[in-house]
């Protein structure tokens, strides 16, 4: 939510503080499981109030995976400052894009109620019913308020054509017949008012006024493809009354933000450096008059995951850094960067800033999943936590979580990542390590809450694994070099830097070699496929999920084959005979020959992200070359790049777990498949 991002702002408190108010269980009664999982409530976004009296936050509640398979919904909560008390304030619908409206008692966001179309509601502060403010003739994608509280710009998709086909059924072809997303303008205030399209095309993504109210940053991609919003999003300044393009911006490659400084002379962006950037985690800035961005803090060895602006000659900012999350200030022209706080012991985000310097935001920690805390604007305020959504924790014991570090072998790079030690670990025991590998692989996971349905975590501690979360190059939160490092070598020195974290664990007495297992979705499930066959030797068990078996079909069946090219491999393959065999060498499924470890194979049937026909070969490859190594495909109907509905959730972390125990625990390759049903039990 854009508006949510403008008013981050910088924290001045240090981890002890912070940690004060995490709540660690004393009552013991048991580890987590499967279940708590599945009804795990997470805090995703807040927004203060101007005058620092209200938060609006959003809460994430999964449906009961036994009653319905379902996704996620959000609710709107308020939570008062001054008495501390939270109320829901709508659950009718799964909500997005809160804001509080200027000049108004009122907050609004969007949602779908029974089944008109996507439409803009206000709720008022002081009670009552939310009313529908704007419904346009199609779903409103996103919207964005005028300072006056009466206009706001908003995008909507076209609607596709329809078939003139006088066959009872409709054909899909491919790519085709997508429409695209442009923005409006329109007085809400003005019952029958016609909405103005802005002269931009393509689809359109951001929206953002700038300070004074006469013009509008917006961002588009020449086509509504995911490839193309990823690598071809250009910026553009619109002239409010003529909805005409005053201003151009060239720049280029990924982009996340856009911000007006406060006297609206210039944009600073939150992008790539360049073209081959994998992530959108640079600062740029620019004039509002266009033109090309020049990065700042190029050096800057993290990612910046957000700015704003909090005067004409300064940014503040929110970045990781390695494992560790940090708050500070920068100039524009790069000078008097300063760090208010850097932690490696908690998760931020999600900041929201009141006009008298009070703060909201969102954090997780490795004891407690995301929640709400405040801080007011004291110079020695402290922040509190203001929500507790997940009161089952307080029964039940956690493993620990530590930060540790690795030489990677090439000597090249320390390598970080995490390790959660079994419930009850004592030094010197020897355990079944569980290495859960990222996707991206511009991704990376920081030291806070470290479990969810396919991230084993604190459901593998209580049952007692070890779980280790390796940050290996090409991750990011590093800095340009170590993010760029594993650019054309798929499978290469990234997925050493896996190997060589297990080999730590090993020489250091904590993991015992014969029992190693792997898991991971997307490029982690590439990395699970590649340890079951190329480094099988080393890997008791594997768990595969959404994951890439052949570098060869990949590229012709994947949605973003441009950024395969221009952030991973750097080259087309068929550019010479040899560029082919050296991606199929890169493919699991080359290495078939050399596999040992029971693989257990999940994928969505609708991703296209990562076709299922990428598990399908590994499978086939497996079941026909090497029979006697067990293997199973699990195919969850009507999802995509990862399970979003709560059955489906639910059936994969059973699945994976009874795999882990049936090869993993027992380190006993041999045993017989599990039954083809997952082990889920009956309900309570």
């Amino acid at each position: 939510m854009m508006n949510q991002i403008k008013r981050k702002i910088l924290l001045t408190v240090s981890l002890s503080v912070i940690l004060a108010f995490v709540t660690v269980p004393i009552t013991i009664a048991q580890g987590v499981t499967p279940e708590h999982v599945a009804k795990t409530q997470t805090v995703t976004s807040s927004t203060m109030s101007d005058d620092g009296t209200l938060v609006a936050y959003t809460v994430s509640v999964p449906a009961d995976p036994y009653e319905e398979n379902a996704p996620n919904q959000t609710e709107l909560h308020i939570l008062t400052i001054e008495s501390g008390e939270s109320t829901p304030y709508y659950s009718k619908s799964s909500i997005g894009s809160i804001q509080f409206r200027p000049n108004h008692n009122s907050i609004t966001f969007l949602t779908t109620s029974d089944d008109e179309n996507r439409s803009l509601y206000e709720l008022p502060l002081d009670g009552g019913e939310a009313v529908k403010l704007f419904e346009f003739e199609r779903n409103i994608s996103d919207y964005s308020w005028h300072l006056d509280g009466d206009h706001i710009v908003f995008s909507s998709f076209y609607d596709p054509e329809e078939s003139d086909s006088p066959l009872p059924y409709q054909a899909n072809v491919y790519e085709e017949n997508q429409p695209q997303r442009p923005a409006y303008i329109t007085n809400v205030s003005r019952e029958g008012h016609e909405p103005h399209q802005i002269q931009v095309e393509g689809t359109v993504y951001m929206m953002e006024w700038s300070p004074d109210g006469s013009k509008i940053a917006l961002s588009a991609a020449p086509t509504p493809g995911v490839d193309d919003s990823f690598m071809a999003q250009s910026i553009y300044v619109v002239d409010y009354r003529t909805r005409e393009v005053a201003a151009e911006v060239n720049n280029e490659g990924k982009l996340g933000q856009i911000e007006w400084s406060p006297n609206g002379q210039q944009l600073a962006i939150r992008a790539g450096q360049d073209i081959h950037d994998p992530i959108d985690g640079r600062i740029l800035i620019v004039s509002a008059d266009g033109g090309t961005p020049e990065i700042i803090d190029r050096d800057f060895e993290g990612k910046y995951e957000q700015i704003s602006w909090t005067g004409d000659n300064e940014i503040s900012f929110l970045a990781s850094i390695g494992t560790a999350t940090a708050l500070g200030t920068i100039q524009p022209d790069g000078s008097n960067k300063s760090y208010m706080v850097e932690s490696d012991q908690h998760a931020i985000s999600s900041f929201s800033r009141a006009e008298d310097g009070a703060v909201s935001f969102v954090a997780s920690t490795p004891e407690h999943p995301s929640e709400l805390f405040v801080r007011s604007s004291g110079q020695n305020a402290q922040p509190q936590k203001m929500t507790n959504h997940n009161e089952w924790l307080a029964d039940v014991e956690l493993g620990k979580q530590e930060v540790i570090r690795y030489t990677a072998r090439d000597g090249e790079f320390e390598i970080e990542g995490m390790m959660i030690y079994p419930v009850g670990y004592e030094n010197g025991d020897r355990i079944p390590v569980i290495a859960m590998v990222h996707g991206g692989p511009e991704a990376h996971y920081s030291n806070g809450w470290l479990t969810g349905y396919q991230i084993p975590g604190q459901m593998a501690a209580a049952k007692g694994y070890g779980v280790f979360y390796p940050n290996y190059r090409g991750s990011t939160g590093r800095g340009i070099e170590f993010v760029y490092s594993s650019q054309a070598d798929l499978a290469g020195k990234e997925f050493d830097d896996i190997v060589d974290g297990v080999d730590y664990l090993i020489d250091q007495g904590i993991a015992d070699r014969d029992r190693i297992g792997v898991t991971g979705g997307s490029y982690g499930g590439y990395a699970s496929a590649w340890m079951s066959t190329y480094y099988s030797d080393r890997f008791a068990a594997s768990v595969m999920f959404v994951g890439i078996s052949n570098n060869l079909s990949k590229w012709g069946t994947s949605d973003i084959p441009n950024e395969l090219y221009l952030v991973h491999s750097r080259e087309r393959m068929w550019e010479s005979d040899e560029k082919w065999m050296d991606y199929l060498k890169r493919s699991p499924i080359y290495w078939v020959d050399r596999a040992e470890t029971p693989t257990l194979i999940m994928h969505g049937a609708e991703d296209t992200r990562v076709h299922p026909a990428q598990s399908l070969e590994l499978y086939r490859h497996m079941k026909v070359r090497k029979p006697e190594v067990p293997v199973r495909y699990v195919e969850y109907p009507g999802e995509g790049h990862g399970n979003t509905r709560a059955s489906s959730r639910f059936d994969y972390s059973y699945r994976m777990l009874q795999w882990f125990d049936t090869y993993l625990m027992t380190g006993d390759s041999s045993a017989e498949l599990p039954h083809w049903d997952a082990p889920v039990p009956e309900k309570d």
